[in-house]
């Protein structure tokens, strides 16, 4: 049974900094200004042997009822019901402050162990700041520095101490020998959820949760890091990514805002399908076009939603008149699913869903190889491609050499010289053929060995 530890404290204390030292990566924005952590993000955390869970939380602050602030220490309040036991930070060089007496007798409350942390100790102020934390009287402070690793094999012991004896492991086997192909294809489905600030990204996978989760608000730029949460619809796992909206790069000024927007485009790449939202009320937009060509030159696969359909005057065919819009503005992912939906009402979350696993589908789409060149005969037959240069270009066959998004090579004799509009004409062709609506294709051109290069010409 895996053991949870939530790390709280007020705002601008290192405890962002903790959990990205403890979970090996940077998961969490960090940055000098305070309140950066709006959401609870949870990671798994290894320290020496020990393996656990952590949380990372919204620095506990005072916030009227109802406001931002209160809800973000609501979600805090959350990862301690949840935790087994917590972290609590201080700043060693600030010393102590009024909000780290007051938050230490809320730990206290919560009725669970508690490792009293005084991160950056390192230099003489640090030490000075340690030794007042023990007027909190929550134990020894363990001295650390998250941001330079000092201290851990302190912090090692004190966890150590509250975590239960591990369980003896069972034989341990190669997953490869393990694992089916059904097991593969059981396995949870990665997506990301993006698109401008304030389109209803939270909103709707608050929905699909069925509780508050995240954050949200009126207030565009509410949702700062990439948050996952698990889901299940249907039988069907998903991983599913909140991110932060993406502004025009012309617009996008503040420090903070630079690393959110970093840390979307890092969920894009981890995704395997990329749920682009839009408003329903200000749709197909120059930042909407941009998003979506960024995620297929990505090479994941594309569903697009408009939300807040509950505002929209019912007409008739405006379905049909957004499956059109979508092909006009987004030819390169023609076909891709639409779907129009209602994050706040929970309108169109089943078509969503199943439009999610569909494009999961083809995105994993193999085509036999005889069926493949069948197809590329009768297309290179019904249109040739075009001479270059007085000469004609010969295109031998072509193979399908992954999926995830389907990718091809395609043998010819001069790969420089084919024009990228007769590519367009290929790929097109292949989605009709195929079924393949909406997915990135690749076609990769290489050139046909010249099976006579090694012979020498003759002497004249």
């Amino acid at each position: 049974m895996s053991f949870t530890i939530a790390i709280i404290g007020r705002p601008n204390v290192g405890k962002s900094t903790l959990f990205n030292r403890l979970v090996g990566q940077k998961l969490a924005l960090v940055d000098d200004e305070p309140g950066v952590t709006r959401d609870r993000r949870e990671g798994n955390a290894r320290l020496g042997d020990l393996e656990f869970t952590v949380i990372d939380t919204a620095g506990l602050d005072e916030g009227a009822r109802g406001s931002l602030t209160a809800r973000m220490q609501e979600q805090t309040e959350t990862a301690i019901g949840v935790a087994d036991a917590l972290m609590f930070v201080i700043d060693a060089r600030a010393g102590l402050t009024p909000n780290d007496r007051a938050f230490a007798d809320f730990a206290r409350r919560a009725n669970k162990p508690v490792v009293l942390v005084a991160n950056k100790s390192e230099g003489k102020h640090g030490e000075l700041g340690a030794m007042e934390s023990y007027a909190l009287g929550l134990g020894d402070p363990i001295q650390i520095s998250a941001e330079h690793g000092e201290g851990m094999s302190d912090l090692y012991d004190a966890l150590a101490a509250l975590m239960p004896e591990p369980a003896e492991e069972a034989e341990e086997f190669d997953d490869d020998d393990i694992i089916s192909d059904e097991d593969l294809a059981q396995r949870p489905i990665r997506v990301a959820i993006v698109g401008r600030p304030n389109a209803g990204k939270s909103t709707l996978i608050n929905h699909l949760l069925g509780e508050e989760r995240l954050l949200t608000s009126a207030e565009a730029g509410t949702t700062r890091d990439s948050i996952s949460v698990e889901i299940t619809w249907q039988g069907r796992d998903f991983r599913v990514f909140d991110t932060a909206g993406l502004r025009r790069r012309s617009r996008i000024e503040e420090k903070l805002e630079k690393l959110s927007v970093a840390d979307a485009l890092r969920a894009v790449r981890f995704a395997e399908v990329v749920v682009m939202m839009m408003d329903a009320q200000n749709r197909f937009e120059e930042q909407d076009l941009r998003i979506a060509d960024l995620i297929e030159r990505e090479g994941r696969a594309i569903v697009l939603a408009v939300n807040k359909w509950d505002l929209m005057e019912r007409k008739p065919h405006l379905i049909q008149a957004l499956r059109s819009d979508a092909d006009h503005w987004l030819p390169q992912v023609k076909g891709a699913p639409i779907v129009a939906v209602s994050g706040l009402m929970g309108e169109g979350i089943d078509r969503l869903m199943t439009a999610i696993q569909d494009a999961y589908a083809v995105w994993n789409k193999r085509v036999p190889t005889a069926a493949l060149n069948r197809w590329f005969e009768q297309a290179v037959d019904a249109n040739p491609p075009p001479a270059v240069s007085g000469r004609r270009l010969k295109l031998n066959y072509i193979t399908q050499t992954k999926g995830r998004p389907p990718s091809f090579v395609l043998f010819c004799s001069r790969a420089d010289a084919v024009p990228q509009s007769y590519l367009r004409y290929l790929t097109n062709s292949l989605r009709e053929a195929f079924d393949l609506p909406g997915t990135p294709i690749r076609i990769t051109l290489r050139e046909k060995a010249n099976p006579f290069a090694h012979k020498r010409k003759r002497p004249s």
